[in-house]
């Protein structure tokens, strides 16, 4: 019975024993150094250069990751080039009037009389105020930002206080003068001043889009003496550069050119360059496993190329209905073109984002190619969101950029087909075990059977 135990010590110990634990950076091909624009940040953007998509294996980009010093994997998550992250905030100076004290029944008493500019911007206004009755309350502010071409994210106020200032207000909103709507209410504006210090919140968030904003106290305090306005505009999307990858394809079938792309980029748009005049109807077709049918992308189109003695004219790029990763394209040709030569496929793709969150020590660096490793993204954007609300539109992730030559790692084993011989090794074991117990349990039923003869 000693062997029998041994050996099922063995089969348990190889069940129940995990595995050492081992730097998973090495189920990657390669890494890059990264270097952070400041090292107290929190978040960082990572935008995804050529050698990480040539590198990757996966057809969702889930071999991508960045790692700390000590090989763990940062949370992060994948951001299209239509998915803009915060960009820096543009101010924008605007023109503002006061506004006479109003009774204290509220401002909707108030009339507003204006005198404008040609192209629509306040010159003169000249107010009135109804029959309401009660005591009077402080004054406001009208702002004029019909300006500007986008929306106002938030107003930011300068006055002059040499005294202490804690008041409230709350912001209307309108396009026209005559007919208003709240959009902030019970806003605070802050100016205090103690042992050498201060503390200020002049900031008001308004996050739309109007003509004008008229910004009056909710309660009795009086407003300090208004200097200046600005406002904060909503950023628009960031434009992210095209990057194209120009293919030479070989002639198939009769009117068929096959291209293989070298990595997995988004592609989303294609063009069709050729070394003479040309005009042909092409229909795009891809796919990522040879095998596999092939699927339209995009045509058919007329692609043209006409060089003159003024100009070269060619037809415009066509757009992809989803972006792709696909490996293996193919052009057909609705006529003949069995003399033509393959013409060049041009690819285009917007990098995407890699945002991470800050873990570990430095240096941090972004690791590319496995077909063991996948990415799972963590809720980034949901972080990313709830600091754009505390911080306003201003605040964007710290920039990370790759600093150097790519490093290898697992190298090309790390993007080979995975042969799991522990698994077998362990199946082995266990049949084995069974197989020993059962050869066992047999002779002790012949022993038994013996001793009853």
């Amino acid at each position: 019975m000693t062997f029998l135990h041994r050996v099922i010590a063995i089969v348990s110990l190889a069940v129940a024993t995990p595995a050492l634990a081992a730097d998973a950076r090495q189920d990657f091909r390669e890494q890059w150094p990264l270097q952070l624009s400041a090292a107290q940040a929190g978040a960082y953007r990572l935008m995804l250069g050529e050698a990480q998509y040539r590198s990757a294996v996966s057809p969702q980009l889930a071999d991508v990751q960045v790692f700390n010093a000590q090989g763990q994997a940062l949370p992060s998550a994948l951001f299209s080039a239509d998915q803009p992250l915060a960009q820096a905030a543009e101010w924008q100076a605007l023109p503002w009037f006061p506004l006479p004290a109003q009774g204290g029944s509220g401002g909707e008493d108030l009339q507003l009389l204006t005198e404008r500019n040609t192209d629509g911007s306040v010159r003169r206004v000249e107010a009135r105020l109804g029959r309401s009755v009660g005591n009077a309350s402080p004054g406001g502010w009208l702002v004029d930002a019909s300006a500007l071409r986008t929306g106002v994210q938030a107003l930011r106020l300068d006055w002059e206080a040499p005294q202490a200032l804690q008041v409230r207000v709350r912001v209307d909103a309108s396009d026209d003068l005559r007919d208003w709507q709240r959009v902030a209410d019970d806003v605070p504006l802050v100016d205090l001043q103690h042992d050498g210090r201060r503390l200020q919140q002049r900031r008001i968030e308004i996050g739309r889009e109007a003509k004008y904003f008229r910004i009056v106290p909710t309660g009795g305090d009086a407003l300090p003496a208004l200097s200046a306005v600005q406002a904060e505009r909503v950023a628009t999307a960031q434009a992210i550069a095209w990057q194209w990858r120009a293919l030479g394809g070989a002639a198939g079938k009769p009117g068929e050119f096959e291209y293989t792309l070298d990595g997995r980029f988004p592609i989303a748009q294609v063009d069709i360059a050729t070394p003479d005049n040309s005009v042909v109807q092409w229909t795009l077709l891809s796919r990522d496993d040879a095998n596999q049918p092939w699927q339209v992308r995009a045509g058919p189109w007329v692609a043209y190329q006409l060089q003159d003695t003024d100009a070269r004219r060619q037809s415009q790029t066509q757009s992809l209905a989803v972006p792709t990763r696909d490996r293996f394209w193919k052009l057909t040709a609705a006529q003949g073109t069995a003399a033509m030569p393959a013409p060049t496929l041009k690819l285009g793709y917007q990098p995407e984002a890699l945002v991470f969150l800050s873990q570990g020590e430095l240096p941090y660096s972004v690791a590319a190619g496995s077909v063991r490793a996948a990415r799972t993204d963590a809720p980034v954007g949901t972080v990313i969101a709830r600091l754009r609300e505390q911080q306003g539109a201003q605040w964007q992730p710290a920039l990370a950029t790759v600093q150097g030559a790519a490093q290898p790692l697992g190298g090309d084993a790390a993007v080979q087909p995975v042969r799991d011989w522990k698994r077998w090794l362990l199946w082995g074991l266990l049949v084995l075990g069974v197989l020993i117990v059962g050869g066992f349990a047999a002779s002790l039923l012949r022993q038994a059977g013996r001793a009853r003869e």
